[in-house]
């Protein structure tokens, strides 16, 4: 393909990813939606954490004695050069049981076609970093994602990456857990929708 071609097909994938995320955008939700997508959230939370304690047993007692904990089920997708990620989830506060909506979003660039589900749970150590994740959000650049592909957790964490200081992640699919994960420009925030 020439030049002029390869880049009719980059603005095109470019056009497409931004008409899907366009598609995606929050509208408003009434009360009784809010509650439906809230129950939805918090069961697929639970199923995750299960089929994560299956395949991993340590993980339970990692998740029971952290400050807390977030779930996302997330959607990937790739056309032509261009693919991203796209998911909600709840992070719950260990001491309280606060629950806070949230979403997240990752762009990610490269060759490729396809789509895939997952879920992604993190771990925060400590009542520090989970404040920070929930209330300011948080984005992994191109650290977090070093130390992902360069350490894998023993102990309590075995099976999880440390993403950042005192947080693990856990990325599991439906057929079991899988380590390596891209996060590079993921960034989680507050669903404001679900407040």
């Amino acid at each position: 393909m020439n030049k002029k071609g390869t880049r009719i097909m980059m603005a095109m994938a470019i056009a497409m990813l931004c008409l899907s995320l366009a598609a995606c955008a929050s509208t408003p939700v009434t009360q009784s939606e809010k509650m439906e997508q809230k129950d939805s959230l918090r069961a697929m939370a639970s199923q995750s954490l299960a089929q994560l304690y299956k395949t991993n047993p340590a993980a339970k007692s990692a998740v029971a004695n952290a400050a807390g904990y977030a779930v996302f089920s997330n959607f990937g997708f790739k056309i032509s050069v261009m693919g991203g990620v796209k998911g909600k989830g709840v992070a719950i506060n260990n001491t309280t049981k606060h629950e806070t909506f949230m979403k997240m979003m990752e762009f990610q660039p490269g060759l490729g076609v396809g789509a895939e589900k997952f879920r992604v749970i993190l771990v925060f150590e400590n009542s520090a970093a989970f404040n920070t994740f929930v209330t300011s959000g948080w984005e992994a650049g191109a650290n977090a994602m070093m130390a992902a592909k360069s350490k894998t957790d023993g102990g309590a964490f075995t099976g999880a990456v440390s993403v950042s200081e005192g947080v693990h992640m856990y990325q599991e699919t439906e057929e079991g857990l899988i380590i390596g994960v891209s996060i590079t420009g993921a960034r989680y925030y507050k669903d404001t929708d679900l407040e």
